[in-house]
């Protein structure tokens, strides 16, 4: 039943277009709303990634204006990464989209059936949120 509603939930995600980014870009948008002003080596290891391939995906994020690099406080050599204004703008609206595409779906159920469902989303929340959170930034690709 869980893999069937992933499936699902992508289905209707999909149709809120995630474009101009791909899903990786997707995931360090996340990664860095979460963790403002991470250096590479860490955004690296949090995508289970190299520093070269998500120093690329870094290009590409910043080239559309959603990312903006920095020299680190302590060393010259450190980048430190943010989410630029126009990147937190576009995950506001992918959020909005993606709540508009379950809103359609939720409000086609019964109420009884949608509270109930409200009540099971929050526990699986916190609890997921719990589980990820723990690993800090380094176990971010659960997000």
């Amino acid at each position: 039943m869980a893999s069937q509603t992933a499936e699902l939930l992508e289905v209707l995600w999909g149709r809120a277009s995630t474009a101009p980014v791909s899903a990786s870009q997707l995931r360090v948008l996340f990664i860095l709303e979460h963790n403002d002003g991470i250096n590479l080596r860490m955004l690296a290891d949090a995508l289970g990634s190299t520093p070269p391939s998500t120093s690329r995906l870094c290009d590409r994020l910043e080239a559309v204006g959603f990312v903006e690099r920095r020299t680190g406080a302590a060393s010259r050599r450190e980048v430190c990464l943010r989410l630029s204004r126009r990147g937190r703008s576009f995950l506001a609206d992918l959020r909005a989209r993606r709540e508009h595409a379950l809103q359609s779906v939720l409000e086609q159920m019964p109420t009884v059936k949608r509270t109930a469902l409200l009540e099971g989303l929050e526990a699986f929340c916190a609890t997921a949120a719990v589980q990820i959170h723990e690993g800090g930034a380094t176990d971010a690709r659960s997000a």
